[in-house]
């Protein structure tokens, strides 16, 4: 078996879409379920090449495997969306924020004011450290 390579891990933004369509649902799928739900959710015209060919890459990375039941070859997650979407904002964190999450979270705010809402969570998460 090859060794990961730390580029292996990061998928570009349409695998991005195709993953989002398999995390989102309860069960394994198919490419045609994959093209239709990837074209109605992301108002795409994406063929079904397109997306095996993603899907590939997918196999590929170890995101998800593949296995084939009847005449389909299904789609299975390897890779969850958590494991996934802390994995990126860890190294959000490192690159953007020089590994101090609160240059992160400032720069974040500069841009985009926070609401009353998400004030209150980070407040009740602070106040959770300090327990």
């Amino acid at each position: 078996m090859r060794e990961k390579r730390k580029d292996d891990n990061r998928i570009t933004d349409c695998e991005q879409l195709v993953m989002k369509i398999i995390w989102r649902s309860d069960e394994d799928l198919c490419l045609m379920e994959i093209v239709d739900r990837v074209n109605v959710t992301y108002n795409k015209e994406w063929k079904p090449q397109t997306v095996s060919t993603f899907l590939g890459r997918l196999v590929k990375k170890e995101f998800v495997t593949m296995y084939r039941k009847g005449r389909q070859f299904y789609y299975h997650i390897v890779v969850s969306e958590k494991e996934y979407s802390e994995r990126m904002i860890e190294e959000c964190v490192d690159f953007w924020g020089d590994g101090d999450v609160s240059k992160l979270l400032c720069a974040l705010h500069s841009k985009r004011k926070f609401n009353e809402e998400e004030v209150s969570n980070l407040r009740r998460m602070i106040d959770e450290l300090d327990k």
